[in-house]
């Protein structure tokens, strides 16, 4: 029996090197993943337009900056920025160049303009300043200043920003009626397993890392699917949780490569049985050192969600849709990609 509503949710966290400036340097040897996002980015659009499939783009402020002294001009005051603890933490110690061509890893409007004219994708928030919501030296009045900061440079680009991903998943509940104020309307919580906890920091304990690889592949922690009847308003914003990462293709242990997609097929096959949503994430970046093995792996996910659209009407939605189909209360069959705009109201 077919069971209509199922549906593939993608979210895409877009940071470059603002995400990554406190554990692996923008400019060593992490740089050739950065730079290979560049590429990877319009690739993934093509891949995402011809098989009619959305996605939130949840995208770091400070990368909507089409210069440094615009980037300055939108950045909250000194005193209204996090003192963290952990002085790494701090992207505005960081130098930076006067624009995208000088300094492709900390600007991309012009990415930001790809994504915003694709077909069914939606521009959403990582923070302004990659904003740690956890971490000791943060208050609520200077993540709210992040927060505006966001708004506000997106809002110079004609952008409205609707849903909200937490920089390391580091989810506030208390902080959900702040994002509400700001328009938000849709944020992106963890994996709710004990493998993906909320935490400080940005590592988790080796023996919880070495548990997610294995999850990768064994399927520890089940399909995380999300069911419609779950989704339901708190704190003014609907969670949509992940239910997996979609790791880059390990050179290392390529033999294990069907294995890792399988784990996710399975699972996409198992939400349009049973007309719940599957919600697949991962940073463009994660592609970057080796953009074509993922793009390949990225092809075989799609190619299983054209065949899952023809058998069960399984859906494709970005965030904003999912909230979308709550707050009309209907949970929702249909099998194309959501409208064409860049405004994700």
């Amino acid at each position: 029996m077919t069971v209509a509503g199922g549906g593939l949710v993608l979210s895409l966290d877009f940071e470059l090197g603002w995400g990554v400036a406190d554990t692996l340097a923008a400019n060593g040897g992490y740089r050739r993943h950065l730079l290979g996002a560049r590429e990877a980015v319009p690739r993934i659009l093509e891949r995402f337009a011809a098989h009619g499939v959305g996605a939130t783009w949840a995208t770091v402020g400070m990368l909507f900056a089409t210069s440094r002294e615009e980037l300055v001009a939108h950045a909250p005051p000194a005193e209204l920025r996090p003192r963290y603890r952990d002085p790494r933490l701090d992207v505005y110690r960081l130098q930076v160049g006067e624009d995208e061509r000088r300094d492709p890893l900390h600007y991309a409007p012009s990415l930001i303009d790809a994504i915003a004219a694709c077909p069914g994708q939606r521009i959403g928030s990582h923070s302004f300043a990659h904003y740690y919501s956890l971490e000791r030296g943060q208050t609520r009045a200077t993540f709210e200043a992040d927060l505006q900061a966001a708004v506000t440079l997106a809002a110079a680009r004609s952008l409205t920003l609707r849903s909200y991903v937490w920089p390391r998943h580091q989810l506030r509940a208390d902080y959900l009626p702040i994002l509400a104020r700001h328009g938000f309307t849709v944020h992106r919580g963890p994996e709710p397993n004990v493998l993906n906890r909320p935490h400080r920091g940005a590592y988790s304990p080796l023996a919880v890392r070495a548990a997610r690889l294995t999850d990768a592949y064994l399927g520890l922690t089940g399909p995380n699917l999300v069911r419609w009847s779950a989704l339901t308003p708190v704190g003014g914003l609907v969670d949509v949780p992940e239910s997996r990462f979609l790791r880059p293709v390990a050179a290392r242990a390529t033999a294990l490569e069907p294995l890792r997609l399988h784990r996710i097929t399975t699972a996409m096959r198992r939400a349009a049985a049973t007309g719940a949503l599957f919600h697949l994430w991962w940073h463009p970046h994660n592609f970057g050192a080796d953009v074509g093995a993922n793009l390949r792996a990225l092809d075989v996910l799609l190619r299983a969600y054209d065949e899952l659209r023809d058998r069960y009407d399984f859906a494709s939605y970005s965030l904003e849709d999912v909230r979308a189909r709550v707050a009309a209360g209907v949970p929702a069959s249909g099998n194309r990609a959501g409208p064409a705009t860049a405004s994700t109201s």
